[in-house]
């Protein structure tokens, strides 16, 4: 925690809390069980959920994977029944991608199969540390919105510039 990168120009920590978002982001991942959606479907699905029907190139990008892997999984998830391929109506000639009503479905069972998981971990911390983590939901949720769902999720993007308050 003492390293050069730890903190930024301002004192905050932010190579630590870099460190804990990664050891949080493992501790999601091993909240699946065998047979559950993978984080990219789950993923993909989410962001169909949020921002409504997508072309796939613009779904691609976003998800930070290339065309061809998204059009594969596009298709395991039509076989699936958890997404669709539709006319565009302003553009007969474009295809998008939208979530079914069986894909909010999966994906909200999955949310709630994580939630009892990570229940069950939060028994194991003691009421301070529940507390804690209550109170930072508000600034994790404000640091997720920094990073719009339309950027592209790739190395290359530049991060927006902090706003200075």
């Amino acid at each position: 925690m003492n390293s050069p990168d730890a903190s930024d120009s301002t004192g905050f920590p932010a190579g630590e809390v870099a460190r804990m978002l990664d050891r949080l982001a493992r501790l999601v991942l091993r909240l699946n069980t065998p047979g559950e959606l993978s984080l990219t479907t789950a993923s993909t699905l989410a962001t169909l959920d949020r921002s409504g029907p997508c072309r796939l190139t613009d779904l691609a990008a976003r998800q930070g994977v290339t065309q061809p892997a998204m059009t594969q999984l596009v298709s395991r998830l039509q076989e699936s029944g958890l997404a669709e391929r539709a006319a565009d109506p302003q553009d007969r000639r474009v295809v998008l991608v939208r979530i079914t009503a069986a894909g909010r479905a999966a994906l909200a069972e999955r949310r709630r199969a994580r939630g009892e998981r990570l229940a069950v971990l939060l028994t194991e911390l003691d009421e301070a540390e529940r507390a804690a983590l209550t109170a930072a939901l508000p600034a994790i949720d404000a640091l997720t919105r920094l990073l719009p769902d339309d950027a592209p999720a790739s190395p290359g993007v530049p991060v927006p510039e902090p706003s200075r308050h």
